[in-house]
């Protein structure tokens, strides 16, 4: 087996597990569909975006959650951000804390935000990097001269 043929098997042995595993949902499917000769670097500038935002929201909630008296409408609306724009990628992990975040938002409860951000944390840090590996693996096959698997 080829070199190129190598990673374009890891390419989608990795990409399978993320859709197993939960940490992608078909919107990132669609996301790929988009992506054509005319614009080749649309999904990773897509979540490269996301990356950046990700990184202000967790901060900004960070901060927020850290206040004598907590706005908590402040924190829905970035945790409605963030859940908007996990959704958006794909992140599904991601989303499903913020759903979680938001019900303790409503309710006022601090120690709620508090598990709800760290748990955010993770799963933004695990699905960043699995994409980040992701796109590393593309990377590697488009300039081993192979072509980028698509994963249905």
């Amino acid at each position: 087996m080829d070199g190129v043929t190598q990673l374009q098997r890891q390419f989608v042995e990795h990409a399978t597990s993320l859709y197993r595993e939960g940490y992608l949902d078909d919107q990132f499917t669609q996301l790929q569909k988009l992506q054509d000769e005319t614009n080749p670097d649309f999904v990773v500038e897509v979540v490269t975006l996301f990356f950046e935002d990700s990184e202000k929201l967790l901060n900004n909630l960070a901060t927020a959650l850290q206040q004598e008296s907590v706005d908590y409408k402040q924190v829905d609306a970035y945790v409605h951000q963030f859940k908007g724009s996990s959704s958006s990628i794909g992140a599904q992990r991601v989303k499903n804390v913020c759903v979680v975040f938001r019900n303790y938002c409503d309710e006022k409860n601090l120690d709620g935000c508090v598990v709800c951000l760290q748990q955010a944390k993770n799963e933004y840090l695990l699905v960043r990097n699995k994409l980040e590996a992701l796109f590393n693996l593309e990377q590697q096959i488009l300039q081993a001269g192979g072509s980028v698997p698509m994963i249905v």
